[in-house]
């Protein structure tokens, strides 16, 4: 059982910004390549940082309305007020920026994005060069896996390799990532465990075990159906 790596599912080809960009090429830049965050990188390609359409949409709600009207958002914290009031990609971004690594897992980019609020990760090698970057969207990409695909990883991954169990015994159905699982195991304490281990599979939406019998029930008196 293997979830996939960023590595597998990040857009390599990155655009990203230089520290000193002005303002308006990151506007330019966002708008022709249809994204909503660009890196800012270093010299050596290093990430510094990342701006964002709300990073620049700040400087947009600080303005007043009209000459001599006080800015709307008198309220701003010193930082929120110096990026308000920048001018160039460095003033603008949000730093640290938020990384991950190309052989991180998707439930590790996952729940570094949940934790961290993030809705893009900035994949870095070990030098904190800028390699690629994943999305929410990239990760969700899982779920576009083929039926056989899950199907076959359940049946000689999970069962087989994992859980040493005889794939032939037992009946595997995928349809549309929800997963049906058929036959006879040993233990009626195994299901719970072979349900868990399925439902971690990248692409499985549901798994029921409905289906699935047992020879001794060894959770309580009587047996024959979980």
């Amino acid at each position: 059982m293997r979830h996939r790596r960023i590595g597998q599912l990040m857009t390599r080809e990155v655009v990203s910004v230089r520290g000193d960009a002005p303002f308006k090429e990151i506007v330019q830049l966002l708008t022709r390549h249809q994204v909503t965050a660009l890196p800012v990188v270093d010299a050596g390609n290093r990430v510094i940082g990342v701006v964002s359409e709300g990073d620049l949409l700040r400087k947009t709600a600080d303005q007043a309305d009209a000459p001599g009207d006080l800015p709307p958002m008198p309220g701003l914290k010193a930082w929120e007020r110096v990026k308000a009031e920048g001018t160039r990609a460095e003033e603008l971004m949000s730093a640290p920026p938020v990384c991950a690594r190309p052989e991180w897992t998707v439930v590790e980019a996952a729940r570094l994005m949940e934790i961290q609020g993030v809705k893009r990760l900035a994949v870095v090698d070990e030098g904190d060069r800028l390699v690629g970057i994943v999305s929410r969207r990239d990760l969700l990409g899982i779920f576009l896996r083929e039926d056989d695909d899950i199907r076959r990883e359940i049946s000689e991954d999970v069962l087989g390799s994992t859980l040493g169990l005889d794939p032939a015994a037992l009946s595997v159905e995928v349809h549309d990532g929800r997963v049906e699982l058929g036959g006879t195991v040993a233990f009626r304490g195994m299901i719970p465990a072979i349900e868990r281990m399925c439902a971690t599979v990248d692409g499985v939406v549901s798994v029921s075990c409905t289906r699935l019998l047992y020879e001794k029930d060894d959770v309580s008196t009587g047996g024959g159906r979980p």
